[in-house]
């Protein structure tokens, strides 16, 4: 089976999810891509470059598989020479309905933004297929739907979200998790001070503010720990990284980005303690191969996180309130109460689990298979 993934945005977990599935796959997956750059653009424009190229390709694969980056009804309707014959699935990483717009950015103001909420929702019309990282991705996408139409001056087709609803699935975010295993210490450190990890992108819907104010907290009451604060800035990183590293300077081990992989793991073996304040997230895949490695978690109970969570676990590891982070966080320093380790229930997102269930799933799709069913344990 041939599989042409088209995604306009490669870079970061867009470009390891391509990729790594690619490689992963028992089919053969052949990508066209286009740099992780000027987003809205690539939203606007990128169906028009990549159909040109799809169209020089002269290749008419078995499925077309993109992601939420591209406008898949431009895609399509500009390819239909060589794609008319093609079944489709969009993959939503994020989507512009529901994901927080930058404090910073102007569109919202003026309305611009619905616009990039629209191409995600004509292009899940399109599909065959539309597929979610996680349920509470899928449920808040749909929930938001409704709404987001009336917005506009002519009513949308009231069968249009019960239709995207039907042939909508969850198909968790396949990761390279073994991929950390070659970078385990072979022996454990000396006994230090509890390192707590940031591994996130340095960004206002991560909540850092929320994050480094509980560690303030903790280093005013003279609680213990060292702190490594990883992850890709950006020219326009909040204020409060800067005024962390002035505040906690003592206490940090290592600060930024780290270039070489095998120095990002190494940092997420020796890590202890993941405090996790994000204001949105759809998956998480940094905080997934943070508990990979070991590490203890704090996670809020909203969001993905509830799903990367067994039930006999919950109590332990997820929290209700702002409020709950500091003293959970402080008897996890503390020593005073160990939180359980979920190595073993996020390695279902492996591609060794995850590939099948993929290739499974687009073969039955491309087969002629209305929206079948994703065989994975969600629960």
């Amino acid at each position: 089976m041939r599989i042409t993934l088209v995604e306009p945005y490669c870079t970061g977990s867009h470009a390891a999810w391509a990729h790594e599935y690619a490689s992963h796959s028992r089919h053969q997956v052949d990508l066209l891509t286009l740099p992780g750059r000027n987003w809205k653009w690539r939203m606007h424009g990128g169906a028009v470059t990549l159909a040109g190229r799809f169209l020089e390709s002269g290749v008419t694969p078995d499925l077309i598989l993109a992601t939420d980056m591209l406008d898949l009804a431009v895609f399509l309707g500009l390819t239909r020479k060589l794609s008319s014959g093609c079944r489709s699935a969009i993959y939503f990483h994020e989507n512009q309905l529901t994901y927080p717009w930058s404090p910073g950015d102007a569109d919202p103001a003026i309305q611009r933004d619905l616009h990039y909420s629209f191409i995600n929702f004509t292009s899940a019309l399109a599909a065959d297929a539309v597929l979610f990282n996680s349920r509470y991705h899928q449920d808040s996408f749909l929930g938001a739907l409704p709404g987001f139409l009336k917005k506009f001056p002519d009513p949308a087709d009231p069968g249009a979200v019960p239709a995207i609803a039907a042939k909508s699935r969850v198909l968790p975010l396949g990761l390279d998790l073994k991929k950390l295993d070659r970078y385990r210490p072979e022996l454990p450190d000396a006994p230090e001070s509890p390192l707590v990890l940031w591994n996130h992108r340095w960004e206002y819907d991560k909540a850092p503010e929320e994050f480094f104010a509980a560690l303030y907290h903790l280093a005013d009451q003279g609680v213990d720990f060292r702190l490594a604060v990883l992850g890709e800035s950006f020219s326009r990183s909040p204020s409060v990284f800067k005024e962390a590293r002035e505040r906690l300077s003592s206490r940090i081990v290592s600060w930024g980005y780290q270039e070489k992989f095998a120095d990002y793991a190494g940092w997420l073996w020796k890590a202890d303690v993941l405090p996790v304040t994000s204001r949105q997230e759809f998956f998480g895949a940094s905080t997934v191969q943070a508990l990979y490695c070991g590490c203890q978690a704090l996670l809020p109970e909203r969001l993905a996180y509830p799903e990367h969570v067994p039930d006999e676990a919950v109590s332990r590891v997820l929290y209700r309130e702002e409020d709950d982070l500091i003293p959970r966080l402080t008897t996890l320093l503390q020593g005073k109460q160990a939180g359980p380790l979920l190595a073993d229930f996020v390695t279902r997102y492996d591609w060794s689990h995850l590939a099948p269930v993929y290739d499974g799933f687009f073969e039955r799709l491309a087969a002629g298979n209305e929206t079948p069913a994703v065989t994975f344990p969600l629960s």
